[in-house]
């Protein structure tokens, strides 16, 4: 019998499935979890330029590439002004973009995430990159991180023939949203702490929009909004739990970054951790543990900016008409703006 609680994830929709099928399955809003058909185009499309992008087709890694085709510059008065054929003649930051789904849902080719890469792309005259990594709980941490780390090396291998020639790999962003807002940070971790694995890329700043952290205390946002769309109590716990090393609490560094003085002391010393912007929802059950992510990167001596909507469920940014997801975007273009120009 099919479960009706949409709270907790019913067995057939992740677990028992190929990756490949579970994206199309409960509990997940139909507009992130539909699958963009139609093949990529072969034109530019409203400024860009779409591709995708094999790394590795043993585990099927590979990126949407979202390469302006034009320059987009706004005014402090908010106009827009767009400049056509100007992008091939300068060099633009790359923006490294990791999907949410609690480390099982979702992939690049959701339709939601494809819309706001798109956007990301054209308001910020940026390359981005948009992951799809392996997904649990077939494959548990490290793949996720491991799949990440992998592309930064293979942009910065200049494998690919079809890698924009003018994209800037000493001003790199990485990013993501909730689940993929933790890989992108333990991503970032491990690429500024082996930086000299790179021949070019530097990892600049770093974005994480309504992050997936946790912990085994309960917070008091976790229990007010216990039963929250999304990432309700039962399902984070079970996402964690299908996620990390079995025989693992979520105590686990992976999910608990600042959890022991070792995690501290490690981050104290990685010098070249960068530039941070943290976004938190009001309505969000995450966002206690993404403020106290914000206050541990500030105890670190690092760079952090924290905004916060106090109206904003775990997901806003995915529907346009909210007034937060303007907004949101703004910040975002600001921040790359900013912290390119302080580089």
């Amino acid at each position: 019998m099919e479960n009706k609680d949409r709270s907790i994830p019913p067995l057939h929709s992740h677990g028992f499935l190929p990756p490949q099928q579970r994206h199309r399955q409960p509990p997940f809003h139909g507009f992130l979890r539909r699958q963009r058909q139609n093949p990529m185009p072969s034109q530019p499309v409203r400024g860009l330029n779409i591709s995708d992008i094999t790394v590795d087709p043993a585990r099927n890694l590979w990126f949407h590439l979202y390469t302006p085709t034009e320059i987009t510059k706004k005014s402090p008065s908010g106009d827009t002004t767009t400049a056509e054929g100007g992008a091939s003649r300068s060099l633009l930051p790359v923006f490294i973009f990791f999907h949410g789904g609690g480390f099982a849902f979702l992939s690049a080719a959701s339709i939601g995430y494809d819309v706001i890469c798109r956007r990301f792309a054209r308001e910020n005259s940026a390359i981005v990159v948009s992951v799809n990594y392996r997904l649990s709980p077939e494959f548990k941490y490290p793949c996720q991180y491991e799949d990440g780390f992998d592309v930064l090396k293979f942009i910065d291998s200049k494998q690919c023939k079809d890698f924009p020639a003018n994209a800037d790999l000493s001003r790199c962003f990485l990013g993501g949203d909730s689940a993929g807002a933790n890989i992108a940070h333990h991503v970032a971790l491990r690429g500024t702490n082996h930086s000299t694995t790179f021949r070019e890329l530097k990892i600049i700043g770093l974005i994480q929009i309504q992050p997936f952290y946790g912990g085994e205390e309960r917070t008091e946002s976790e229990i007010q909004l216990k039963n929250a769309p999304l990432v309700s109590l039962p399902r984070t716990d079970w996402l964690w739990k299908v996620f990390l090393p079995d025989g693992c609490d979520r105590d686990h560094e992976a999910a608990n970054v600042f959890g022991s003085d070792k995690l501290v002391e490690d981050m104290k010393r990685n010098v070249d951790f960068p530039h941070t912007l943290v976004v938190i929802g009001g309505f969000d059950p995450l966002k206690d543990w993404a403020r106290r992510y914000y206050e541990g990167l500030k105890k670190c001596g690092k760079d952090v900016d924290l905004i916060e909507y106090p109206n904003g469920v775990h997901a806003f940014y995915c529907f346009p008409e909210l007034p937060e997801t303007d907004l949101l975007f703004k910040e975002v273009r600001d921040f790359i703006a900013n912290v390119c120009e302080a580089k």
